[in-house]
């Protein structure tokens, strides 16, 4: 079993989350079944590397100040709508040997002939799986392989995903995850003809009808 360790201390609540943000830290929960919610303050640099690695979907070795380590899933991340930073993440204790729900990501691999040979554009619908097991049985990310996309018609679906027998898949097997679609060729559109402006053909005749009457009005004059 893969786990991630991350140490936090316990939030003083009569200080407002801003102010833990101005210092530094992002403002936490710590809750589950069986247990007491702890209010916590992770160090902002220290949860962000974390998160990155483990995601959703790795264990954490949670060490809270004053307690006993335990372990955890990060549940929930709240962002600032403007800078997009993190200023609250919630953590839902984890029993190891209880069954635990999640998304575990996909890790695309290897190439596509359809890309690679056909310049074909590659497409995904999916960024991760449902999937449920014990939690000590949870793994980080999910290895798809796109080197069964040969061609156009074909498709990586649910079903064709490789996970140990000990994780139960929840997403529906004939879901989509992956394809290749031709590049679209944009066809060339004749030059828009602005207000007061005439096709190119109507302009070479009116040059010519100017010629015809110049001529005219050319022999008028010899005959004066």
């Amino acid at each position: 079993m893969e786990t991630v360790k991350l140490s936090v201390k316990k939030r003083d609540m009569a200080e407002k989350a801003k102010d833990y943000r101005k210092q530094g830290f992002v403002t936490g929960e710590y809750y589950g079944k069986g247990i007491t919610n702890i209010s916590l303050a992770i160090p902002y640099q220290d949860f962000r590397k974390v998160y990155k690695k483990a995601g959703k979907s790795t264990i954490l070795n949670l060490e809270i100040e004053g307690e006993k380590p335990t372990y955890a899933l990060v549940h929930e991340v709240d962002y600032n709508p403007v800078s997009d930073q993190y200023i609250h993440v919630d953590f839902m204790h984890v029993d190891l040997d209880k069954e635990v729900e999640t998304k575990i990501p996909f890790v695309f691999v290897g190439t596509s002939p359809a890309v690679k040979d056909l310049q074909g554009t590659f497409n995904t619908a999916m960024d991760g799986v449902e999937v449920k097991c014990l939690a000590k049985d949870l793994i980080s990310s999910v290895e798809v392989d796109i080197s069964s996309l040969v061609d156009f018609n074909s498709v990586i679906r649910v079903s064709d995903l490789k996970l140990p027998s000990n994780i139960t898949v929840i997403s529906p097997a004939d879901v989509v995850i992956a394809t290749v679609t031709p590049v679209r060729e944009e066809k060339e559109e004749a030059p828009a003809v602005q207000a007061g402006e005439v096709p190119v053909a109507g302009a070479e005749a009116k040059v010519e009808g100017a010629e015809g009457e110049a001529s005219a009005a050319e022999g008028a004059q010899k005959k004066e």
